[in-house]
């Protein structure tokens, strides 16, 4: 299996993990550990394989809800060993659910990575684009928000005007909506050279499920210039 599979296996494994409660294991719950095992074993890593077969040993009895963490960490390691191998399109930053550190450390790296300019692309921008991530953006830095007319959330407004009359012309920023279902994904495009593209929209980011951000290296420009284009139609609300 190449790394690039191998990566997004593991990625998929990690977010489709079962509720371990009932005893004995469930028919579907036994099909994942197969999965884990041979993915596990694909990495090649002998320590990955001995801490799986150390904890998957004692997983049918009534201590399985105390070791998932330690199974969780064996397949976390396994996944961050293969994104290493993977090709810089296929790597990116998985984040657990409800981990609201790494969810604001993956947006933030991206965020700070701009020197000449940032557009966000979103259908349900609300207001934490501003209020938990605005302040990664470099001073000088211009932040164009594009969202959706029909799914745009009201709190949006409101926050970039308070923004703008806070920073003015030092951390510009503009709002354009664009007409509804115009947009088809959640990006972060920095410099007009560099897409990032994100699992779920930024206000619920890892918050209930886990959530990936990873680079768009083989479609950036196509992808730079369609919402250019839908940014220069959009109609301007800050």
């Amino acid at each position: 299996m190449d790394a690039e599979t191998l990566y997004r296996q593991l990625r998929h494994l990690i977010e489709t993990v079962p509720t371990f409660s009932a005893d004995p294991l469930t028919a579907e719950q036994q099909q994942w550990f197969a999965r884990a095992r041979a993915l596990i074993w694909e990495t090649g890593d002998l320590t990955l394989r001995t801490g799986f077969t150390q904890v998957i040993g004692h997983m049918q009895g009534p201590y399985k809800t105390d070791l998932l963490p330690r199974l969780m960490q064996t397949l976390y390691d396994a996944l961050a060993l293969a994104e290493l191998k993977a090709p810089p399109s296929a790597q990116g930053t998985f984040i657990p659910a409800k981990n609201s550190f790494e969810r604001f450390v993956s947006i933030n790296k991206v965020l700070k990575s701009a020197s000449s300019d940032v557009l966000i692309v979103d259908p349900y921008l609300d207001e934490t684009i501003l209020t938990e991530f605005g302040s990664s953006i470099l001073d000088g830095v211009p932040i164009r928000l594009l969202s959706d007319q029909a799914t745009v959330k009201p709190s949006l407004a409101p926050a970039a005007k308070a923004w703008v009359t806070q920073y003015g012309a030092s951390r510009p920023l503009m709002v354009g909506l664009a007409p509804p279902k115009a947009l088809h994904d959640r990006l972060i495009l920095i410099d007009r050279a560099t897409a990032w593209s994100l699992s779920q929209s930024i206000k619920d980011f890892a918050k209930r499920s886990p959530a990936e951000i990873h680079r768009t290296d083989d479609t950036a420009q196509l992808k730079i210039a369609a919402y250019e284009t839908v940014w220069a139609t959009a109609s301007i609300i800050v």
